[in-house]
Parts: C-alpha cells; structure tokens; sequence
C-alpha cells in the first residue's frame, strides 16, 4: 500500500473516532451532573465536532493544476523575391513611320521610313 493512501486511510479513521466521541459526548446530561456538566458537555461536543469538520474539509484533495500554457510559436516569414527592373535602354529608340515621299512636284508615294528619338 502506498504511503499516500494509507495516510487517507488513517485520516478517514481518526476523523470517524473524532465523530463518535463528538456523538457520545452529546449524550444528555443527567440531573446529578447539574447545570454546568451540560455546558461542558455541549461545548466538549463542539469542540470536536469543529475538529472533525476541520479534518474532514483540510483532507479534501486539491483541485487540479491549470493547465500548462502553450509554447509560443514562432513563425519565419518566406523571404520576398521581387525580379530586378528591366534594363535601361542605352542609345536612341528607333521605330518606323509611314510618310508621305514626293517623287516630283505633283506626284508622291508613302514609304516606311526609319525615326530614331
């Protein structure tokens, strides 16, 4: 038998003796005890009916712990991969146009012509 249980054990007993004897010293008084054997009596009585309680209440178990709280959590952000900028353009910026060509005073045709900014 553990030693926790018989420490139980022997609590419940001596609570139990405490009771009977709190009962037994209730008992009414008679008339050769007088007036003062009542009173000593009765506040024999609630001497140890307050000490059983007490003993009774102070065995009671413990409520449980709390529970334990959770670990922190730390999360690592993904690292942010952002595509460098396109290159600058080093040099002028050429497209072609479509312009009207005189071939002679009165006549002319449209060519593709070459513009560079």
């Amino acid at each position: 038998m553990p030693a926790s249980s018989f420490s139980v054990v022997a609590r419940k007993g001596v609570c139990a003796v405490l009771v009977g004897a709190a009962l037994l010293s209730a008992a009414p008084a008679s008339a050769r005890d007088g007036r003062n054997g009542a009173l000593i009596g009765g506040a024999a009585a609630g001497v140890i009916g307050g000490l059983a309680v007490g003993a009774l209440l102070n065995g009671a178990a413990p409520p449980p712990p709390p529970p334990p709280r959770p670990r922190p959590v730390y999360v690592e952000e993904e690292p942010v991969y952002v595509a460098p900028p396109p290159p600058r353009r080093r040099g002028p910026i050429c497209h072609y146009e479509r312009r009207k060509v005189w071939l002679d005073d009165v006549e002319f045709t449209y060519r593709n012509v070459e513009v560079c900014d």
